[in-house]
């Protein structure tokens, strides 16, 4: 599957500009995890942006449906698997094995609050964005309080990593698609 292909699938699904932009921060950061651990990162970015596929249409049955549309779609049972083993212990019981489902797993949430955290700044920009911004609004339960906090440390403990390093590395990801994100400033 080409990136055109995934996206043209995310665009299908979903009309939100909200929903497409966040699977397109995912890719991002997928991508640029791929490329820190040597893996092909047009596989992960694609699994980034499929990874809600569903979710505009069905959202009672997130990740379920992402499984019925993607198989209608033809998309090979990997990254079935890998797309919708984000909603582990959510919606769905279908657990993240392999590396690639661990980071997008961890990340989904954090690039929901790392996009509301440069939302607030003057700047309205990823590109001066700190750790230490986002640790501050991560601490903050009432700032953006949709965000599930716990499975982001979850998953920061099956990657076996800091949350330092995670947030650092989905904001270095966020930032290489920042213009279409609309996160320049």
């Amino acid at each position: 599957m080409t990136r055109q292909e995934a996206y043209a699938l995310l665009q299908k699904y979903n009309q939100n500009s909200s929903l497409v932009k966040h699977g397109v921060a995912v890719e991002a950061v997928m991508r640029y995890f791929a490329r820190q651990y040597g893996e092909d990162e047009e596989y992960w970015g694609n699994v980034g942006l499929l990874h809600d596929l569903d979710y505009e249409l069905y959202p009672e049955e997130h990740c379920h449906k992402t499984k019925e549309l993607l198989e209608a779609e033809g998309v090979s049972d990997d990254i079935i698997h890998a797309a919708i083993s984000h909603g582990w212990n959510i919606c769905i019981d279908v657990e993240p094995a392999r590396r690639m489902e661990k980071v997008l797993y961890t990340i989904d949430e954090l690039t929901g609050l790392i996009t509301a955290v440069v939302y607030m700044r003057p700047s309205k920009s990823i590109l001066d964005l700190e750790i230490k911004s986002v640790k501050k609004k991560f601490k903050t339960p009432s700032f953006a309080a949709g965000v599930n906090r716990e499975l982001i440390l979850a998953g920061c403990s099956m990657l076996e990593m800091d949350i330092d390093t995670v947030i650092q590395w989905t904001i270095n990801g966020m930032k290489d698609a920042a213009a279409e994100l609309d996160l320049v400033g």
